[in-house]
């Protein structure tokens, strides 16, 4: 391939690279094309890609990117998936694809998280962390908690003290009737 065709290519590649931070480095062979197919429009379906692209032009392409350091050290025929909201979505799609017999080959290698490279365990590591939703939920728990106790110690003497005060005006009016 001449260096001008190189150019191109990397370009193309570096354009669908735009603006993604984060991605995984997967192992797609012994996957047949019926299964590959497959996977790739169940991946394109919930907001993934996969693309299959040769290591050196990878490195062309991501070059003073983020994802410049998850092919710095890649060997061997490797796939690129990318999207998702973040990458601990990615991972944890990733893993869950993994485990389906269909898929049986379908492995990490890598990947990359805010330029920084990620190792096989790792991938498999940010998977157990929760998604983004689920860290607003815990954050809102966390600031809506203390604020329901302070509620609820402001609020509960308040409605003790009304309770009983209604007890004596019944007890009151029991008196007053049987007089």
């Amino acid at each position: 391939m001449s260096k001008f065709v190189k150019n191109l290519v990397s370009e193309h590649f570096r354009g669908r690279f735009d603006g993604v931070e984060s991605a995984l480095l997967v192992n797609v062979i012994g996957l047949d094309a019926n299964c590959s197919a497959a996977l790739r429009k169940e991946l394109r379906d919930k907001g993934f890609e996969l693309m299959v692209i040769k290591n050196s032009l990878a490195r062309r392409a991501t070059e003073g990117t983020p994802l410049e350091a998850a092919f710095t050290e890649a060997k061997g025929t490797l796939a690129v998936m990318w999207g998702g909201e973040d990458i601990v979505s990615l991972a944890k799609e990733f893993v869950r694809i993994s485990r389906l017999p269909e898929y049986e080959g379908f492995e990490a290698r890598g990947g990359v998280m805010e330029g920084n490279a990620l190792s096989a365990d790792e991938v498999k590591a940010v998977s157990k962390w929760p998604s983004r939703e689920e860290q607003l939920s815990i954050l809102m728990g966390q600031l809506l908690g203390p604020g329901a106790q302070l509620s609820g110690a402001l609020l509960g003497p308040g409605a003790l003290l009304a309770s009983q005060i209604e007890k004596k005006a019944d007890g009151a009016e029991g008196e007053e009737a049987a007089a």
